[in-house]
């Protein structure tokens, strides 16, 4: 296969060089995604656990605050939990501004998880293509070099048309795994992105549980 790779034509040469590529950056995005989203159920487990254990959202506030790297629904929290400060220090109602301010939030976290997904795609739609551009070119030129033979077997076009085969074999191998792991991250992005939205829900509807009436301090007690 070596030897059919090296002799093969520069367009296909150059078909080959771009699927390898193509698939080695893909699997690439692949293993930093399935770490980030499985880091991101993780740390949105561990923090639910935290905030409904009737921990004083004051005093989790200061401490999510202070992390440099904050997670997602971590985040989403501060974010909402902020705003929800400054609207009761204004005594204005603040149950929407704190929702709004998650919303923004949750559309931020999910463009990041969406991060490098639509590469996986472009991959995964365009590389079979690629892939059958060199075999057609493979196939011509194999047959353009028969124009001057007298009779042609098929020993003769046997290696021309294997190597632009081999072309068809790189585009399925850098589109099959790219277009299996969009759709599971798609998938596990659309799951965490609902996780996301049914606790700014929940922590919503806490906050407005609370009562207008009562002072930050007070409100900003444990979830009941």
């Amino acid at each position: 296969m070596y030897q059919l790779i090296m002799d093969a034509s520069l367009i296909v040469q150059l078909v080959m060089v771009i699927l390898v590529v193509a698939s080695v950056l893909s699997w690439l995005v692949i293993i930093i995604k399935a770490r980030s989203l499985n880091a991101a159920h993780r740390a949105s487990d561990e923090f639910e656990e935290r905030f409904w254990s009737g921990a004083d959202l004051s005093h989790l506030y200061e401490g999510v605050r202070r992390k440099s790297d904050m997670s997602g629904m971590e985040h989403v929290f501060s974010s909402g939990f902020k705003e929800f400060l400054r609207a009761r220090q204004h005594a204005m109602p603040a149950g929407e501004p704190a929702h709004r301010a998650m919303r923004v939030a949750i559309a931020r976290e999910t463009d990041e998880m969406e991060r490098y997904l639509q590469f996986l795609a472009t991959v995964g739609s365009t590389s079979p293509y690629i892939g059958l551009f060199g075999t057609v070119w493979g196939i011509m030129h194999a047959f353009l070099g028969l124009s001057g033979v007298q009779q042609a077997t098929l020993a003769m076009v046997a290696p021309g048309i294997a190597e632009a085969l081999i072309a068809t074999a790189l585009g399925l191998f850098a589109a099959i795994p790219a277009v299996i792991a969009y759709n599971r991250f798609a998938g596990d992005v659309d799951r965490v992105a609902v996780r996301l939205e049914n606790f700014s829900d929940e922590f919503v509807a806490l906050l407005n549980r609370q009562g207008a009436s009562k002072p930050a301090e007070g409100a900003a007690g444990a979830p009941a």
